[in-house]
């Protein structure tokens, strides 16, 4: 048994098991996984979401997220992990609720935030919740400390936020408020275009923005096609227009997220000068 255990411990990816006893924490929410990771042992994490292992879903490193065990969100193995708190959010359906309750599950609901102050307050809940408000307290300074290094008193330059595909970021967004703050005017909600939704191409030949923050990277994923649009829109508008990378882990998340999107939007920012 011994062997197997070092065996397992050196594997790469190797996710840790919960107690045979249950207890300990599971999410069913990534983005309280990005929180969790931060606030609290790993020994106190019995599960977080299967989505923090999607690339395209996860606000955590794949290498973090590969240490901890995951669930596929129903009601069946939260129960059987026996955890003394399983975190949802408010997509859980009203089954799943009523069977963790059932179960004698002690739960708690986190929505989405969609500013960062409604962001601040989540991660205060769950620090308590977890009894870890001194980390909470921490994440939020790192939060407040990197929109402070962010400022600037440059003018505003239009920036598009594509999030994939022809995804992009408008307004009423945590991720608008993010880049206003950051030094940039959000250009999907000069289109007109609220929330996150589908952005013709044409929008950027007719009205290109200063700066595109793209998931790939500029030249060395320039065969998918999203870059190949969006090379297309550029040369036939002619305008200059920056690309600079903002990588897809930064757009899911708010929480500890906020600190790294806002210092890399504030690099962003510096780069392009003006």
């Amino acid at each position: 048994m011994r062997g197997a255990a070092l065996l397992c411990l050196l594997a790469a990816g190797c996710a840790a098991q919960p107690s045979a006893k249950g207890g300990g924490i599971v999410s069913l929410n990534p983005c309280a996984d990005a929180m969790l990771v931060e606030l609290v042992p790993p020994a106190r994490i019995a599960a977080i979401s299967h989505y923090s292992r999607d690339p395209g879903a996860s606000s955590i490193a794949p290498d973090v997220a590969a240490r901890y065990r995951t669930n596929n969100g129903t009601a069946e193995e939260i129960i059987a992990l026996r955890p003394d708190l399983a975190i949802i959010d408010s997509f859980a359906s009203v089954s799943t609720r009523e069977a963790l309750a059932r179960a004698g599950v002690k739960t708690l609901t986190l929505g989405w935030a969609s500013t960062i102050e409604d962001s601040k307050k989540q991660v205060r809940e769950l620090a308590a919740a977890l009894n870890a408000r001194p980390a909470g307290d921490a994440m939020v300074a790192r939060i407040d400390g990197a929109i402070a290094a962010a400022r600037t008193d440059r003018p505003p330059l239009s920036a598009l936020l594509w999030i994939g595909g022809n995804t992009v970021n408008g307004s009423g967004t945590l991720l608008d408020e993010m880049m206003v703050k950051a030094g940039f005017s959000d250009h999907a909600a000069h289109y007109g275009l609220q929330g996150t939704g589908y952005l013709p191409i044409e929008h950027v030949v007719a009205d290109p923005p200063r700066v595109m923050l793209v998931p790939d990277e500029a030249g060395r994923d320039a065969g998918s096609r999203a870059a190949q649009m969006r090379g297309w829109a550029l040369a036939r508008s002619g305008a200059k227009v920056d690309q600079a990378r903002f990588n897809r882990s930064l757009v899911n998340c708010g929480g500890p997220v906020i600190a790294r999107a806002m210092t890399r939007l504030a690099e962003v920012r510096r780069e392009v000068g003006e």
